[in-house]
């Protein structure tokens, strides 16, 4: 993963300014993991005796922020956004782990706290469309790794349906956005590197299935009603709150048929 974003900031940088990109990346990656590290150190040592653990989890995390966020915005609010992240990690969980991606988090609250712009830069919307070829390989590679593929097709599907029949029912100059860059980058960047999240995203298929549709219809809404710039990042965390809902109380064939129709169809058999 660490390495697939380094690939992607390398490709969208020169685009994008290196003078502009550098300082919010390199600070937010440096401060987050700094953080990240210190808590790690004071929570294992107290568990396991060991004193430092490297925070790839905060490096990831800083730059998923940082390739969201304009590259216009100032370096201090993509570092503060990011240790953002990395605070709300340890301070928002259940039992089971984190209870929202500490990122789509984030930068939903810098949304409101600082009024942040999100021009997805890191998802190569800049560049010729031939490098949706290289988003989709690096990010069906990583969906593939962590087994969510379902999700990310779930997702995918139910997004650009329910956008396709709005242009049909609606004015399609309201979402024909939807389809081009850098929104279209963004959705593919969306569900392959923000969804894909192991602690916060279903593991068994079904409940992948579920979610993917539910977060493609929480960002429909958000962006049809609310229009807020943030409709993908909220479905997620909408998807997050499912997820745990799910830890909780795992979904079962009972949940989706009724019990009577069960137990028709076992004393059939």
């Amino acid at each position: 993963m660490t390495i697939v974003l380094v690939v992607l900031i390398a490709l969208s940088a020169p685009g994008q300014g290196p003078d502009l990109v550098a300082p919010g990346v390199v600070a937010s990656i440096l401060l987050a993991g700094l953080i990240d590290a210190l808590i790690l150190r004071f929570i294992r040592r107290r568990v396991t005796g060991h004193p430092w653990e490297l925070p790839s989890g905060a490096v990831l995390t800083a730059m998923l922020v940082c390739m969201v966020l304009s590259v216009r915005e100032p370096w201090y609010v993509m570092t503060s956004t990011s240790v953002l992240a990395i605070v709300t990690k340890y301070l928002v969980r259940t039992r089971a782990g984190n209870l929202f991606n500490p990122a789509a988090l984030a930068l939903v609250a810098s949304s409101y706290l600082y009024g942040t712009a999100q021009s997805w830069w890191g998802a190569l919307p800049y560049l010729p469309p031939a490098s949706l070829i290289v988003l989709m390989l690096t990010g069906v590679f990583i969906a593939d790794r962590v087994n969510r593929l379902p999700l990310v097709l779930a997702f995918l599907g139910a997004y650009f349906m329910l956008f396709t029949a709005a242009a049909y029912l609606g004015d399609p100059r309201v979402v024909a956005q939807i389809f081009r860059a850098p929104d279209v980058h963004a959705a593919l960047f969306f569900a392959f590197f923000f969804l894909t999240d192991p602690p916060t995203s279903p593991i068994a298929y079904r409940p992948q299935l579920i979610c993917g549709a539910v977060v493609a219809i929480v960002a429909f809404w958000v962006f049809e009603w609310l229009g807020a710039v943030h409709f993908l990042l909220a479905g997620a965390l909408v998807g997050n709150l499912f997820e745990a809902w799910n830890r909780g109380r795992p979904l079962t064939f009972r949940h989706f048929v009724p019990r009577r129709w069960t137990r028709a169809a076992l004393a059939y058999r």
